[in-house]
C-alpha cells in the first residue's frame, strides 16, 4: 500500500502564509525577467490550445491565469491555503478564461488520473521538497497524469543563488546568514531555523547536473535546459534598466544568448527543464 507523504514543512507554510508571491511575480522588475522568461520557455514547446494542463504548486496564480488566457484548461493546486484563496480570486475576476479547477494539493500525491493531461508545470514544488525521493516522487506523479508525449516544465532555485544574494546586498557580513550559505553550497539544503524572513525557508537548491539526473531517473527524455534570468545580478542599475524599453530588450538578448551555456548556468536563480514522458 502506498505511504502517505510527510506532511508540508510548517515553516514553509508559514514563510508563504507572510509572503506575497503573487506580487514577486507581477509588481517587481526582477520577478517581471523571471516570469516573462518562464513564458518564452513555455511557448517554446507547448502546443496550440486548447491543451490541458496541470499547474502544481502554482502559487497564487500568475502562470495558471496567463494560460488559461490562451485559451488552455487549467487546473491548479498548491499546498499553502493562501494561495489557492487568492487563486480563485483571480479567476473571478477573469470570467471569459477561468482556471478550470483550484484545489489544495501535494506534488506527491496527486489525485488525477492516469494520461489525463497534456502538460504538467512544476514551477515551485521542487524546492520545498528537500529530499531526492520526495522529488522523484513528484515527478513520478507528473509522469502518471501525462498523456503519451506529454510535456513536463520544471523550475528550480539554483545552488549558488543564496551566495549571490549575499554578496550583492552585504548580507554575508550577517553571522548567522552565512551559516545558513555555508549549508546551502555544502549540499543545497538551505535551512533558516530563526525564520528571518529575508533568507528564505526550509528548501532544497539545485545545480542542473542534479536537475538533469532527477528528470531521468523519473521516465522523461529531456527537451531543453535552461537559465531563466541568467547573470541579471551583474547588471547593478537592473531596475533602471528594465524599466526602459531599449534597454530591456537588450537585457533579454543577453541574457538567451547564454541560456543553454552549463558553465555559466547557476549565475541565474533559477533554471527550467522541459522533458517529455518516455513511455
Amino acid at each position: 500500500m502506498e505511504q502517505n507523504p510527510a506532511p508540508v514543512a510548517r515553516e514553509f507554510l508559514a514563510h508563504y502564509a507572510d509572503y506575497d508571491e503573487q506580487s514577486r511575480l507581477s509588481n517587481t522588475r526582477s520577478g517581471g525577467l523571471e516570469f516573462l522568461r518562464s513564458q518564452e520557455l513555455i511557448l517554446r514547446h507547448m502546443q496550440t490550445p486548447p491543451q490541458k494542463v496541470l499547474d502544481v504548486g502554482g502559487s497564487p496564480d500568475v502562470y495558471s491565469l496567463w494560460l488559461a488566457s490562451l485559451g488552455h484548461e487549467v487546473h491548479l493546486i498548491d499546498p499553502v491555503q493562501k494561495h489557492v484563496l487568492q487563486a480563485m480570486d483571480a479567476s473571478r475576476n477573469q470570467p471569459g478564461n477561468p482556471i478550470a479547477s483550484i484545489n489544495i494539493g501535494d506534488a506527491r500525491s496527486l489525485t488525477q488520473g492516469d494520461a489525463s493531461f497534456d502538460t504538467v508545470l512544476l514551477m515551485g514544488p521542487r524546492y520545498r521538497l528537500s529530499e531526492r525521493s520526495d522529488r522523484i516522487i513528484a515527478l513520478q506523479k507528473a509522469r502518471r497524469v501525462l498523456r503519451p508525449d506529454g510535456l513536463i516544465f520544471v523550475s528550480v532555485v539554483c545552488r549558488f543563488v543564496t551566495l549571490m544574494d549575499g554578496l550583492t546586498d552585504g548580507t554575508i557580513d550577517d553571522p548567522y546568514f552565512v551559516n545558513i550559505l555555508r549549508g546551502t553550497l555544502n549540499n543545497g539544503q538551505h535551512r533558516n531555523p530563526r525564520g528571518v524572513p529575508d533568507y528564505f525557508t526550509t528548501s532544497f537548491m539545485h545545480t542542473p547536473d542534479e536537475l538533469e539526473a532527477e528528470i531521468a531517473d523519473s521516465g522523461f527524455d529531456l527537451i531543453e535546459m535552461a537559465a531563466i534570468q541568467g547573470p541579471r545580478w551583474l547588471a547593478n542599475d537592473f531596475e533602471s534598466r528594465w524599466a526602459i524599453p531599449e534597454r530591456r530588450t537588450l537585457l533579454l538578448e543577453l541574457v538567451r544568448s547564454v541560456e543553454h551555456e552549463r558553465s555559466m548556468m547557476c549565475v541565474s536563480p533559477h533554471i527550467m527543464a522541459i522533458g517529455r514522458k518516455r513511455e
